[in-house]
């Protein structure tokens, strides 16, 4: 097949994960409790790919390969999870463009600094500065998109008062370990072969410590108005925004990293505006004016250098 006729689908994926991040949002307005929707949210991935596993068994890993396995590797889901999770709590209070945005610079500064420096079993490259020039345009078009957040000109959430700028810090780490743990997680396919079997084991540690976590502060909990507000595509939030991480397992190796990482993040991040600009999936609107717009093409003017080099 024709690398090219895979382009549809990545944009598909990077679209599905921005509308993730909104969809986990919603579902934790509904369910209250934030480890409670986190739970609901990653409970049908594992479904869907112990299904999978048990209908595509083989290849297994072997005792060479296994053995060969970082200690760290099965812990790539639970690395990655901390954007959606981040996702699920802070995307309704800064914003899908300046959330997206800000997990989008950080996942492709840290990736860079990976490939770079050679860190997690990496193959160093050294230093290059057509990445960097490009992670900096990002970081610059980062900064015109969150110029304006959900508190500008209307009331903070009730009972808090926060300024969502507080809550960057926090966000910028989300994505830096969803770089990290997209680079555990190719280690961990590698040792268990088997890609359907490698994304079981990766969820599974992130279902048992949202449930964990649910168990020991069990409340809030959802009133009956709550959960029958529940649309039928709320669950679903953390299948939308699998699908970008399994695009990579399946087609990275096809089209290339740069042109599938490029496709993927240019995707997400005018999904992310759209998202704002017309207040979709209960998002608080907020026009895409020339500022926002203006570092939309910064971060894809940053990508296409980062893909380039």
């Amino acid at each position: 097949m024709n690398a090219s006729l895979l382009y549809p689908f990545i944009v598909i994926a990077g679209c599905l994960q921005a509308l993730g991040n909104s969809m986990n949002a919603q579902l934790r307005g509904r369910l209250i409790n934030p480890w409670l929707a986190a739970s609901v949210s990653f409970l049908p991935i594992v479904f869907v790919f112990m299904m999978i596993f048990l209908a595509l068994p083989t290849p297994l890993p072997t005792l060479d390969t296994l053995a060969a396995m970082p200690w760290y590797a099965p812990f790539g889901g639970v690395a990655g999870a901390v954007a959606v999770f981040g996702g699920l709590a802070f995307i309704d209070k800064v914003g899908a463009g300046p959330f997206n945005g800000l997990t989008l610079t950080a996942n492709i500064l840290t990736s860079v600094a990976m490939d770079s420096f050679g860190l997690f079993g990496l193959q160093g490259g050294g230093f290059k500065p057509m990445p960097w020039i490009g992670g900096l345009l990002m970081a610059v078009g980062v900064a015109f998109i969150a110029r304006v957040t959900p508190d500008k000109g209307a009331e903070k959430d009730e009972g808090h008062g926060l300024n969502p700028r507080l809550l960057y810090p926090f966000i910028v780490v989300a994505g830096a370990l969803q770089a990290i743990g997209v680079v555990w997680n190719a280690q961990l396919r590698g040792a268990l072969v088997n890609p359907w079997l490698a994304a079981t084991v990766s969820f599974l540690p992130v279902v048992f410590v949202f449930v964990f976590v649910f168990l020991i502060r069990p409340t809030p909990l959802p009133t009956k108005q709550d959960i029958a507000g529940i649309r039928w595509w709320m669950p679903l939030a953390g299948i939308t925004g699998a699908v970008a991480v399994f695009g990579g397992l399946l087609f990275v190796d096809k089209v290339g990293a740069g042109a599938f990482n490029g496709l993927l993040i240019t995707a997400n991040l005018l999904t992310s505006i759209a998202l704002d600009h017309f207040g979709w999936l209960g998002m608080k609107q907020m026009k895409a004016g020339a500022s926002r717009l203006g570092g939309a093409a910064l971060m894809i003017g940053g990508v296409v250098l980062i893909s380039l080099s």
